[in-house]
């Protein structure tokens, strides 16, 4: 009988698999002969190879597109080529809102392919263009799970990386009857793993946007039900082979020059007032990316500089915890999700790369080099390695950085289990490794169960290894239509600190439960879905064993099919403070330790995301610990041009304290804009006013991006206070703090 059960709960688990193994793979055909790449599409090669019909993903899944798209793929030894004629009946109607390198705006048409190298089922290269001939690359994790934060008034999605750039070309054209594309990828900027019979298998998804209609249209087939991240789900994605394909293994050597000038004000050698100095620096250093095979990738780095990176997003912080910011330095992108071991289910996490070169305030700390090796250990193991050293900074001491990450394909296409190791040492002596063991099973249709364990030792903080002991259990329903669901618990010991991670919390346990139920109208509703959920969520504190926070969440949603959204939300929040937690310092705003109970609703609502204005808008009223809160968030976005964009957040919070006499309102705005010359010439303009620290920041850069690894940037950040206000020895800091003018260039040599 034992045998039977555990037969059947295999089978069970292996359904996915057998289904995947039944369906036939599609041959992509060699080209019969050349191209001429000027993205015309009209070269009898094109004919010759199958055409891949598509199918709409939304506002109506499973229905003819509105529109005919001829789209046809092939190879050669060197490039993966992508070719698509797509036809409008009405030209005019082609819409275009950008020039700009990793730009891909919900408001323009666009056509793409994401390809799945490793036919994992959950990562992926995705490549899109626009009618300009724009290109955005970005990589996809954890099969686009849902997840996310709205970061300066924009949606910031999880498991996408568009700071990730390859080697690859595309060019377009546009006549009465549409326009086209001619794509070409080197097989030397993917990853696959070829067979015992030179056959290299994939998962492909094409897909085309059609803004005018909010319209999505797919090569394969994909259900609308996992929602607007559908079409980059790996795990839908139809297995294609190529054979015969042995790519190069170019070495990339990418060297940089770079010189500028800084001013700052900082406190003199007596700490009675503050100084100005100017430094004028130049630096060079080098990037070398080495493909040692079709399945791994060696990148070294050496005196590495990220002055171009963009600026981060002010925003208000509300809440007790520190805020997630996202790492945007090139060299930490490539596979950078391999590296993952997520400890909440969404930010804190047992590895976070912007703890190497940045201190805990922030500052810049030099990095001598370091080297990544990512890639395919024969056809199930993935491998990642990580080795960064950085210098003496003030009073921290230069330290060396580690992380081996393995993971293994088991069950089935979609489920894995894998470990990691990090390391911090510094040369002061200060010692702290962590490790853990994680596991993602999909156990039948949707339905998934993620297990993780992990502990760390710190030699300084004496750790013990029962209390610095780490574990996480959730299963979760991935579906937006129907029933779905989420149960998690996870458990975070007193002493447990990876040295190289980022926590949001500490010290805690969590129990949360989610309900949720979507509905998907069809052809003949006016609305693409709607949604309701409950959800519970509890925090405790290890420490004393009482209450940190709760929270119940009632949710409803609705997309329309002509692009407009519109969300309700209700909560019952329950907060409780051992210590006073501290609003606003300069205003001397702060909620006295104890425990609180409030309720607070939302709404929030948009205009059609794929037009070339759009407005999002917020407001929140309620409860806020012994206070209320009156909150609003604006975010317009404005493509006046396919050369000029513009995008403003802003955000008011009014916090009153009626029983002790406190108000305080405090204001964020930033203003992004964007002129684009070209697909190779672009200019930056970030500014953000923070009220709540009276900081006006700007950052201001020019891109010339002649081709593929070489760049010229021009950039100048400017930090200023607006107010009088005095540090912790009382002084007065200057209006002016300071600013940097930079000029750097890279070019990129093929060895």
């Amino acid at each position: 009988m034992k045998t039977q059960l555990i037969s059947l709960g295999l089978c069970l688990l292996g359904l996915t698999s057998v289904a995947s193994a039944q369906e036939k793979n599609v041959p992509i055909q060699r080209l019969s002969s050349e191209i001429n790449f000027d993205g015309k599409v009209n070269e009898a090669a094109w004919d010759q190879l199958p055409r891949l019909n598509l199918t709409m993903n939304q506002p109506t899944y499973g229905i003819e597109p509105t529109e005919e798209s001829d789209v046809r793929m092939g190879y050669d030894n060197t490039y993966l080529w992508i070719g698509a004629r797509l036809y409008m009946r009405d030209a005019s109607k082609i819409t275009a809102t950008t020039k700009k390198r990793d730009d891909l705006p919900n408001n323009s048409d666009a056509f793409g392919i994401q390809i799945d190298g490793f036919n994992d089922n959950e990562n992926g290269l995705a490549f899109y263009t626009t009618p300009t001939g724009s290109r955005y690359d970005a990589t996809i994790s954890g099969d686009a799970a849902t997840g996310g934060a709205r970061v300066g008034g924009v949606w910031q999605n999880n498991w996408e990386n568009k700071t990730w750039n390859t080697f690859w070309d595309v060019k377009t054209s546009k006549d009465d009857k549409g326009w086209y594309v001619e794509m070409r990828i080197p097989f030397s900027s993917m990853k696959f793993k070829p067979d015992q019979d030179d056959i290299s298998t994939m998962g492909v998804i094409i897909t085309r946007v059609i803004s005018n209609g909010n319209e999505k249209d797919t090569w394969p087939p994909i259900d609308s039900k996992y929602g607007n991240a559908a079409v980059y789900k790996s795990s839908q994605a139809r297995d294609v082979t190529v054979q015969g394909v042995h790519p190069s293994s170019p070495i990339y050597f990418t060297p940089y020059v770079s010189g500028g000038r800084t001013e700052a004000y900082s406190q003199n050698a007596d700490k009675t007032g503050y100084s100005k100095s100017e430094d004028w620096t130049w630096d060079i250093g080098a990037d070398v990316k080495y493909a040692i095979n079709s399945k791994m990738t060696l990148d070294v780095t050496i005196n590495p500089d990220f002055a171009q990176a963009e600026a981060d997003d002010q925003e208000v912080n509300l809440t007790r915890y520190s805020l997630y910011l996202a790492e945007k330095r090139q060299f930490f992108q490539e596979r950078s999700s391999l590296f993952d071991f997520i400890l909440d289910g969404s930010s804190s996490n047992l590895f976070y790369s912007r703890n190497i070169g940045l201190t805990s305030a922030g500052e810049a700390v030099t990095i001598y080099g370091g080297a990544r090796l990512t890639g395919k250990i024969g056809s199930k193991w993935d491998l990642g390695f990580m080795d960064m050293q950085t210098a003496k900074k003030d009073e921290t001491a230069a330290e060396n950085f580690g992380v081996l990450r393995l993971r293994r394909n088991v069950i089935n296409p979609y489920s894995y289990v894998g470990g990691i190791v990090t390391s911090r040492l510094g040369a002061d002596g200060h010692q702290n490794f962590a490790y853990g063991l994680d596991g993602t099973f999909r156990l039948f249709k949707d339905d998934y169960l993620d297990v993780k364990v992990a502990s760390n030792y710190d030699n300084e903080d004496k750790t013990k290894f029962n209390e610095s002991l780490y574990g996480y259990l959730q299963w979760e329903r991935r579906s937006e239509k129907g029933f779905a669901y989420l149960f998690k618990y996870y458990y975070l010991g007193e002493q447990f600190n990876p040295g190289i991670g980022y926590l949001q919390r500490s010290a805690m346990d969590l129990k949360e439960a989610k309900l949720k139920y979507g509905w998907v109208p069809g052809r003949d509703s006016k609305w693409f879905t709607y949604a309701g959920s409950i959800d519970f969520k509890r925090y405790d504190r290890l420490t004393d064993h009482k209450l940190e926070s709760q929270t119940i969440a009632l949710d409803w949603s609705m997309n329309s099919k002509k692009g407009y959204t519109l969300s309700l939300n209700l909560t019952h929040d329950t907060e409780g403070l051992n210590n006073d937690f501290t609003v606003s310092s300069n205003e001397g705003i702060y909620v006295p330790a104890g425990t609180y109970r409030f309720v607070y609703g939302s709404v929030t609502a948009s205009t059609p995301k794929t037009k070339p204005y759009k407005l999002e808008a917020s407001v929140q009223y309620g409860g806020y610990y012994d206070g209320r809160q009156f909150k609003t968030t604006l975010a317009p976005v404005m493509a006046f041009s396919s050369s000029f964009q513009m995008t403003i957040s802003y955000e008011y919070n009014r916090l009153t304290f009626g029983k002790r006499h406190m108000l305080t309102n405090l204001h964020n705005l930033g203003v992004k804009a964007t002129y684009m010359l070209n697909t190779k010439l672009s200019a930056d303009l970030y500014t953000q006013y923070a009220c709540k620290t009276d900081a006006l920041t700007t950052n201001f850069r020019i891109r010339y991006n002649p081709k593929e690894g070489s760049d010229l940037y021009l950039v100048f950040n400017d930090n200023r206070y607006c107010g009088r206000f005095r540090d912790s020895a009382g002084l007065v800091y200057p209006n002016f703090n300071s600013s940097t003018v930079l000029l750097k260039y890279t070019y990129t040599f093929t060895l």
